[in-house]
């Protein structure tokens, strides 16, 4: 394990999580209900792999089809496929899809369908980016290459002026660098650092179990229609179109949740220790948006709930409005901040605005 980590601070003068960790725990129990996902969730699964799937056999079914209907349904499965990652994936790899574990493990490997791997995905999202939340060096969330500064810590070059222009056109690219490429450096990168979730598996599983499931995925999405008579082109266009939907997707929704003014990237002293506790340091550096919106709610898996969701990942995200009310009186009554903003449009301009500010010429003191 990478011993090379930031200490959270112990002292909480305010007994912030514990006061708010005892009002929701009563809050399941006084109403009855499990913390893991609900027939809600269930009826959501359905529509959202319908809206992956049946765009799939429809276009295998139908090789001639209009290419303008292809890109459609390519745009559906994209949008089915970011849908997936975030309602079902997300759920069972926080083990809160079900009270089973197997069925847990079963819809949190969807993500092999997705193109990404249940291994790394653990690691980087479950361990670096919910325990190091927004702290550069450690939550790899912030990492975006030399390409994009999401942080003042990160190094300034002179074309990061126009990264807020540019930035959303590499936003669509997050899927489809899964597949190609960040799977196998990932993979690389965490072995050698010893770092896993839960129980650790063998280096030689892992990489068999990252290659074969490389190889049915690409025969799945390119070999099989090319097979059945979808001309080659035609495939690679549908193939990077249904990507990009999802990839744009994901980025957005992700960035929007802690790439903004308001949200924070503290960095540990001398000592290496953060100045506040775990749950507090989640307060500092997330942030909700849309939280009324119920289309937003819906589709986004509750990850416009970004602070319950990182005060509580292992609570299904179908609960998250209801607690949101317990951990904003709270965090109110502890003097805490609460970020939040009403519409995802706000969010959306706060983060364009965040990287604007973001690409200026640091001013040397």
């Amino acid at each position: 394990m990478d011993t090379n980590v930031p200490i959270f601070s112990k002292k909480d003068d305010t007994k912030f999580f514990r006061t708010l960790n005892k009002r929701v725990n009563e809050y399941f129990k006084d109403n009855n209900l499990k913390k893991t996902g609900n027939w809600k969730l269930y009826i959501k699964t359905i529509i959202l792999f319908t809206l992956f799937i049946a765009p799939y056999f429809i276009i295998v079914a139908s090789p001639k089809i209009h290419f303008g209907i292809f890109i459609l349904l390519s745009i559906i499965i994209g949008i089915g496929m970011a849908g997936i990652g975030m309602n079902v994936m997300h759920d069972g790899n926080h083990g809160a899809y079900s009270t089973k574990n197997w069925v847990n493990k079963f819809m949190g490997g969807s993500i092999y369908i997705l193109a990404g791997n249940v291994y790394n995905w653990q690691v980087q999202h479950n361990v670096l980016h919910h325990t190091y939340t927004n702290i550069p060096g450690h939550d790899e969330d912030l990492d975006a290459g030399r390409v994009i500064r999401f942080t003042k810590e990160a190094k300034w070059e002179k074309f990061h002026k126009f990264q807020h222009y540019y930035s959303i056109f590499l936003y669509g690219l997050l899927t489809f660098n899964w597949c190609l490429t960040t799977d196998f450096k990932q993979m690389a990168g965490y072995l050698k650092r010893k770092l896993s979730y839960g129980e650790a598996k063998s280096p030689k599983i892992l990489w068999t179990t990252l290659v074969i499931t490389k190889i049915i995925y690409f025969s799945v999405w390119l070999v099989v229609p090319m097979v059945v008579g979808v001309i080659w082109w035609k495939v690679l266009i549908g193939f990077f179109v249904m990507h990009y939907v999802a990839g744009l997707i994901l980025s957005v929704v992700f960035q929007l949740a802690h790439i903004i003014d308001d949200t924070t990237n503290p960095e540990p002293n001398e000592t290496g220790e953060i100045e506040n506790t775990w749950a507090i340091h989640q307060l500092f550096t997330t942030i909700n948006f849309a939280p009324k919106n119920w289309i937003v709610n819906w589709y986004t898996g509750g990850l416009n709930h970004q602070v319950e969701h990182h005060l509580f990942p292992n609570i299904s995200h179908v609960h998250y409005d209801k607690i949101a009310e317990i951990v904003k009186k709270t965090a109110a009554e502890c003097n805490l901040p609460y970020h939040e903003y009403k519409t995802m449009r706000s969010a959306v301009i706060a983060h364009f605005k965040h990287l604007k500010d973001l690409g200026k010429e640091p001013q040397i003191a």
